[in-house]
Parts: C-alpha cells; structure tokens; sequence
C-alpha cells in the first residue's frame, strides 16, 4: 500500500541576508493510498511550508526529519525525481507560464511520469474526457497555461492535472482558496472522483472548512506553530467551524 510518512519534520525558510526562520518544528504525519486527510490551521502555521518542502521547493530547508515514500527517501530526491515518484503539489498560486499551451503543458507532464509519450489521439481523447467532468471549455487547451485564468479556472486545471497525471500521493494546498460556490463543487468532486479510487492518498490543506462540506475526510489534522497539535475525524472539523483554532494556538507555542 502507497505511503507518504513524515518524521520529525524540521525546515527553516530563508529569510534573505537575515539568514533563515525555522518554520516546521517538529511535523508527524502519515498519508496512505484510499486516505483523504484534511489539514488544517490558521495562516502563517507552517501549512504551506510543508507542502512546498515536500515538493523540494529549494527556498526551504530540511534540518531535522524524514519523509520517505513506500520506504524511498524523498528528500534525497530532485524535484523532477519526486513528481516521476507519485508525489503531486497543487499550489495556492498556480504560474502563469505564457507560451505553452495547456495541452502541450499537459502531454509534456504526462510524458515525464510516465516515461513515455502517450499517442495523440488516446492524449487528447483522454484529456477531453477529464476537460469534461471538470467543466473546462475544450478551448482552454490550447491557450497559454494559467495565463489570463481566472481563480476558479486555474484550480479546475490543477483538478485536470491530478486526474491525468494519476500521482500516488497528491498535496493540495489551499485548493478552495478564491473559488466561488460553483466551482468548489466541481473541484471538489473531481477530488471526490480521484481520491475515491483508492490508489492514492491525498493532503488536503486548508484553513476553511466549507471545503469539507463536500469533500469528506477520513482523518483532520490541526497545524499550529509549525506542528501537528491534534488529530481526530471528520468531527474536529465541526469543532473548528464553531470554536477557531484558540485553543489549538496556545498548544502550538507551547
């Protein structure tokens, strides 16, 4: 079974010629394949931190820890050696990157997971397929990647990629942010669609819990100061949406 485990996580930031803030302290968590995992926190609690030095972002430093997938050291990986490996990052703030088309974007990533250029026409047939459920005009693919997209428009494309690019372990960071009614539903159930298949886990970060009303996780995690503060059900995310995260700060900083 697929599994995304992170040990006593420590990374510092660097913070230009002041040197560098550490920012994880300490992270414990375990994905598996079939698993949905919410994460969730107030800004500036180290969520994001962790999905980028899990994607090998090279602004944030490992200091302490492990995070190995399926037993194999992540961290000794490159960047384009952890996405061939099954780790997928869908970013807060997807680039724009003018001049490639969406459909060539695509059959490039595809080509690098896979080792192998998929044939046009099964390519194309395939993505139309995924446009669909998600509800992107075909048109999208072939105007430049994100370039112009609106909030919603660049998070459906993210959904896209995930579902073509089958990871087994996908981060999504921050995934509802900026998303009107409409298109929380359609992303939500295109992570619904992949999450449910069971070959993959999935890390869902977030500090909304509007998100969970239609994406349902089996395990919630509070982020506070860097760490893992406390863990329970989907029922901890009822108890986020009445009381905040107060209580759980004052743990963070002990």
């Amino acid at each position: 079974m697929t599994t995304l485990e992170i040990r006593d996580l420590h990374v510092h930031v660097a913070e230009g010629s002041d040197g560098t803030k550490e920012i994880l302290r300490g992270v414990d968590l375990t994905v598996k394949a079939g698993e949905i995992h919410a994460l969730m926190g107030p800004n500036g609690s180290g969520k994001s931190t962790l999905a980028y030095a899990i994607a090998g972002h090279p602004k944030y430093e490992v200091t302490r820890g492990s995070v190995t997938l399926d037993g194999e050291d992540v961290l000794g990986m490159t960047v384009d050696e952890r996405a061939r490996a099954g780790l997928f990052l869908a970013m807060q703030y997807p680039v724009e990157v003018p001049g490639v088309s969406v459909s060539n974007f695509l059959r490039s990533a595809v080509t690098a997971v896979r080792g192998e250029a998929p044939k046009l026409r099964e390519f194309s047939k395939e993505m139309r397929q995924a446009m669909q459920a998600l509800s992107i005009d075909p048109a999208f693919a072939q105007r430049s990647l994100n370039e112009g997209f609106s909030g919603g428009e660049k998070k459906r494309h993210e959904i896209l990629q995930l579902e073509l690019l089958k990871p087994k372990v996908a981060v999504l960071d921050e995934t509802d942010s900026g998303l009107d009614v409409d298109a929380l539903k359609v992303v939500s159930e295109g992570v619904n669609r992949f999450g449910g298949s069971g070959d993959t886990g999935i890390l869902l970060i977030t500090h909304y819990t509007r998100i969970l009303r239609y994406v349902k996780p089996h395990f919630v995690h509070v982020f506070a100061g860097g760490r893992v503060v406390a863990e329970g059900g989907p029922e901890l995310a009822d108890e986020l949406e009445d009381q905040g995260y107060e209580k759980y700060l004052k743990a963070g900083v002990a």
